[in-house]
């Protein structure tokens, strides 16, 4: 139930021709093919890395491979040069949030999803950030995922129980529960869950069938929080915030570990290294290390709670001069079998084919539990302009602050409107 709903837009501009045809001769080919892979490549699956690239040498033994590793603080400052001076990699890795910016600007060359393997099972939501203009742009890589984050000790104190529990309606007994038993302290949330925390409260949304905008036949965007399942989501969402945080209802979910890590907090919703925030010498307690524990987060729907999908994709850029090769060097490093070495990390793979195992798997149940019915931003001109303008995070917190949620979803239709089809 992705949020974005439909993955067209009015807008259109040439496009180079569909990448990934193989090369007549790859012994042959010549040249150098560069690309540029985010440093966690390098930190966790360097093996990954160096197999493929020595099946692309095999298959190419007259093109130079210059590989070089990126940080995230930096890249996208120096892939925008790159593309502006001439020097842009072959390949590039984009956080699955940075891929439209480089769909509208043209700086990427389409690919055929039908040469990639298990592209008939690839998860749905992380696809379709690399979807355009019923043109596939980039490919997936690997899937991220919010879940659940917990100090099993506070629930085993107050229910006799360790375990997080699997229906909504059980955890919110669980938290009832945990609410009572430390009533005394008013600084105490059994669920820190901050109210501007938009992506939180879109997956309430996502769980009871709303959206946060839809292209429609005239060939437009439009809102669709005033929507009545929009709506129903949003209200779920404010009502867990005002029962069950106890901290200041406006603070966002930046460093919301800490909460946890000050014993003021026996749950809350978050990206899975936010459990490691919480027990790190530095940033939290490292006394809390055993108890701290993922779980997937159950949804109001009886299913897990949709999570907004995070993750990387992998892309061609447009003016490259080795289009076939660069775009064989993705088709490696994400085969069945690199897929499944990220999988044996306790990478969540870009397939549901391969991410089923995980899913009972303890390390990564939580996670790739989460991800079926993940969802993901509106693939729209301006949607950067909207997150920009923070017009989801301030409508939760007009909400929070009295305004009913039929008025707030309305006006916040209103200012995504005005913003979200142009080009930002």
């Amino acid at each position: 139930m992705a949020l974005a709903a439909g993955l067209t837009a009015c807008s259109s501009s040439g496009s180079p021709s569909v990448a990934g045809s193989a090369a007549a001769d790859p012994k042959a080919a010549t040249g150098t093919v560069t690309v540029w892979l985010m440093d966690d490549a390098q930190k966790n699956w360097p093996d990954l890395v160096q197999r493929v690239n020595d099946e692309f040498a095999a298959k190419y033994p007259r093109i130079s491979l210059k590989l070089a590793y990126q940080g995230w603080a930096d890249k996208v400052g120096k892939l925008d040069k790159a593309l502006a001076d001439g020097s842009a990699p072959d390949v590039v890795e984009l956080g699955n949030t940075e891929t439209m910016k480089y769909v509208l600007s043209g700086a990427l060359a389409p690919v055929d999803r039908t040469t990639f393997d298990n592209s008939d099972s690839w998860i749905k939501a992380l696809a379709n950030t690399c979807a355009y203009q019923d043109k596939l742009w980039c490919v997936p890589y690997y899937a991220g995922a919010r879940v659940a984050i917990y100090n099993s000790s506070a629930f085993q104190q107050a229910t006799g129980s360790a375990e997080f529990p699997r229906t909504e309606g059980d955890l919110l007994s669980v938290l009832d529960k945990i609410s009572d038993r430390n009533r005394g302290d008013r600084t105490f949330s059994p669920l820190y869950l901050p109210g501007p925390y938009w992506y939180a409260a879109m997956s309430y949304v996502a769980a009871y069938g709303g959206s946060i905008a839809k292209f429609d036949s005239s060939g437009n965007w439009h809102g669709t929080l005033h929507d009545a399942k929009s709506q129903q989501g949003i209200g779920h969402f404010v009502d867990l915030v005002r029962k069950y945080n106890k901290g200041d209802l406006t603070q966002n979910e930046q460093n919301q570990y800490e909460a946890m890590a000050r014993g003021h907090a026996a749950s809350f919703y978050g990206n899975g290294f936010e459990a490691a925030s919480v027990t790190a010498p530095v940033t939290g307690d490292p006394g809390l290390k055993d108890a701290v524990k993922v779980a997937t987060m159950p949804g109001p729907d009886g299913k897990p709670l949709p999570t907004f999908i995070g993750g990387s994709d992998l892309a061609v850029t447009a003016k490259s001069q080795q289009v076939a090769p660069a775009t064989d060097w993705i088709r490696m490093f994400t085969s069945s079998r690199s897929e499944q070495a990220l999988a044996d990390k306790d990478i969540l793979p870009n397939n549901l084919t391969q991410l089923n195992p995980l899913k009972s798997k303890p390390t990564t149940a939580a996670a790739a539990n989460a991800v079926p019915d993940a969802w993901f931003t509106p693939l729209a001109p301006g949607w950067g302009a909207v997150e920009k303008q923070k017009i989801i995070p301030d409508m939760l917190t007009a909400i929070l602050k009295g305004k009913s949620v039929d008025q707030a979803t309305k006006d916040a239709d209103a200012a995504i409107d005005q913003l979200i089809n142009n080009p930002s």
